[in-house]
């Protein structure tokens, strides 16, 4: 299979693109959701012993979700920068010890979209936190002791593998 021809179908918050797929002498028209790259990190407090998650509305399900700190790579931002942005905006802590878990693909089959996820110690909270009010952004902080994370319960794929990576190494 190959990409023969390829058009934006819409650019506004995220990109739609229509690519033309060439399968022998099958040519298929497909759609790719083009969301950009993020990074999401599990956050460990060293001075509180305890996992920091976020919870803030999302549109996919419609509903608000406990998920890890995540956000979008800017323009020429590495992974390791992007992250630690993040944590600050979302939640006002500066990262002591970043170490990667995966880069994901999440949904290969229709998404263009490229995650990496990190574990992420901290002990200053140097910020507020909360989000950036020109994104529009109410974040909560949600905060779990080892034995709560291993018995919660969560319904997005980044904090799925995320917390199943700490608990194989009881982190």
């Amino acid at each position: 299979m190959r990409i023969t021809d390829r058009k934006v179908a819409y650019d506004g918050h995220y990109k739609l693109s229509q690519l033309q797929v060439q399968d022998g002498d099958t040519t298929l028209k497909r759609e790719r959701f083009e969301p950009g790259t993020a990074v999401a990190a599990l956050i460990f407090n060293t001075q509180t012993q305890q996992y920091v998650l976020t919870r803030q509305y999302r549109v996919g399900p419609e509903k608000e979700l406990v998920e890890l700190a995540a956000g979008m790579v800017d323009g020429g931002e590495e992974p390791e920068e992007a992250v630690r942005r993040e944590v600050q905006e979302e939640l006002g802590y500066d990262i002591d010890y970043l170490e990667k878990i995966v880069r994901m693909l999440p949904s290969p089959g229709t998404s263009a979209e490229v995650i990496t996820i990190f574990y992420a110690e901290v002990s200053n909270q140097s910020g507020q936190g909360g989000g950036l009010a020109e994104e529009n952004e109410k974040i909560e902080p949600v905060y779990y002791r080892r034995e709560e994370l291993r018995k919660a319960s969560f319904e997005d794929g980044k904090t799925l593998i995320a917390v199943q990576w700490a608990q194989l190494r009881d982190k």
